[in-house]
């Protein structure tokens, strides 16, 4: 068995075209090069947590991990980590609040997109325009496209918040993780929501400055495939602050989730954790 040791980092991954799976990568921060996760499907992995946690953003040792491998002060001080990074509507940045100015404007005061996908479902979310299609796939999302582009993060937490009037801002990842989920015509819902809300955005184009919410007329959407040889029918989550040793054969990849016959672990969610990864050779 190959075993790589090191602090879990959630996976990256690597996009090619729709008919291409998604290629996935381990990511340890001690561990340089690609560990390629696609060429591990259909073998026994292991995931043994050594019972250290340190803080993906200073490095010190924690008890605890919050906001995905966050030690407490680092969670309580830094700006990637305050409530309005889930809700961009409540940005403070114009108050003079940020916790951190420099990281708000190299951040939030840059071009986002809001976009519609379809992980469990139809949903409606934001992300950075450096962040497509990575978001996406993040969410397990089988079809995506971009609908606005705004000049800060802000804006697109006031469209965002129109939009969830009509749609859910959530991802079902029980269903999305059972692969239950039908493709859709994208590209009418957006017209269909285009239509529902154009008086409500004409007025924020008004009130804002010029330039900041425009409209992306699309005419073809995103479509994205992932390495899963079998969907589980049942979904049992580990969770390595309860069950410190992970075992079971790899049947796919989704999301930031690795399917394997015995359960499914949200790697991002372990960020910071000390493993050993193991892969039977």
């Amino acid at each position: 068995m190959t075993v790589y040791s090191g602090h879990l980092r959630k996976m990256q991954v690597r996009y090619v075209n729709s008919q291409t799976a998604v290629e996935y990568f381990l990511t340890l921060a001690e561990v340089s090069g690609e560990v390629l996760l696609n060429a591990m499907l259909g073998k026994k992995l292991t995931i043994q947590f050594k019972n250290e946690i340190h803080c993906v953003a200073c490095g010190r040792k924690s008890n605890k991990s919050f906001n995905q491998g966050h030690c407490y002060p680092c969670f309580m001080r830094l700006a990637s980590c305050d409530k309005c990074i889930m809700s961009p509507e409540k940005c403070h940045y114009e108050q003079g609040t940020c916790r951190e100015p420099q990281w708000g404007e190299e951040h939030c005061m840059q071009s986002h997109y809001v976009y519609l996908a379809n992980s469990s479902g139809l949903k409606v979310g934001i992300t950075r325009g450096d962040q497509l299609p990575v978001r996406w796939i993040d969410q397990g999302a089988i079809q995506a496209l971009p609908v606005f582009k705004v000049s800060q993060r802000y804006y697109s937490g006031l469209v965002e918040i129109l939009y969830k009037q009509s749609v859910s801002d959530r991802t079902q990842w029980q269903r999305m993780l059972k692969g239950q989920v039908e493709p859709m015509d994208l590209i009418q819902h957006q017209q269909a929501l285009k239509n529902n809300f154009s008086e409500q955005i004409e007025a924020m184009q008004a009130d804002l400055p010029e330039g900041a919410i425009e409209t992306i007329e699309n005419d073809s959407m995103t479509e994205i495939l992932y390495p899963v040889d079998v969907y589980p029918e049942k979904i049992k989550s580990f969770n390595l602050d309860k069950q410190p040793l992970v075992e079971g054969t790899l049947m796919g990849i989704k999301g930031q989730y690795l399917i394997l016959d015995t359960g499914v672990i949200n790697v991002r969610k372990f960020s910071g954790y000390h493993v050993d990864f193991g892969v039977e050779s």
